[in-house]
């Protein structure tokens, strides 16, 4: 589905743009690129006084609060100092910050809570991986029934094929797609 509207209050949620992630190969836009144009929708989210949400993903040190179960991929290994830091780029204004332990930022964080508080009805969505982080939390907030944007653009994933499975054959299901400069426009056009 286009994008056709931005309701009233809308947030911006963006996942996992931090230090240790950022920095790694990824397609079809690079990291630098996805911050970018991250940080073009934090400031006119934030210039039209909507909330933004930096959500990052860390793990105590002691491995205590990692996930559980068995996969393929084997546990996760010690992760270096600073990784889970938001990038410079976005952290420097006001935002609403979450920290996740999972893939998605609604199971066991308090982002439900922070929205809802703002009365907020729908959320865009930037990031990295396109497959994992922002596809699991657009799923969620589906659920929760928030009306869900994609901000196709601003995000990307270390695998071009699950990128473009995500924003081809997963997102038109849970909301409307477009890019960060359609975006822009049309939160200037509802805020105007």
């Amino acid at each position: 589905m286009a994008l056709t509207t931005l309701d009233p209050t809308t947030a911006l949620v963006v996942i996992d743009l931090q230090q240790g992630i950022v920095g790694r190969p990824v397609a079809p836009h690079s990291g630098a690129d996805v911050v970018a144009r991250a940080a073009r929708l934090a400031d006119a989210f934030r210039a039209h006084r909507s909330p933004v949400v930096l959500v990052r993903v860390s793990f105590a040190a002691d491995g205590a609060d990692a996930l559980p179960g068995r996969t393929e991929a084997g546990p996760r290994g010690a992760m270096p100092e600073g990784w889970d830091v938001i990038v410079e780029e976005l952290a420097g204004g006001s935002h609403i910050p979450v920290t996740k332990h999972n893939w998605g930022a609604f199971h066991g964080t308090d982002l439900d809570v922070q929205l809802r508080r703002r009365g907020v009805t729908q959320i865009v969505l930037a990031g990295i991986s396109t497959s994992i982080g922002v596809e699991t939390t657009a799923r969620a907030a589906y659920e929760h029934g928030y009306h869900v944007t994609l901000a196709t653009d601003a995000m990307s994933d270390t695998d071009a094929d699950a990128h473009r499975n995500s924003v081809e054959r997963i997102f038109p299901l849970l909301g409307e797609t477009g890019t960060t400069h359609d975006i822009i426009a049309l939160l200037e056009k509802t805020s105007g």
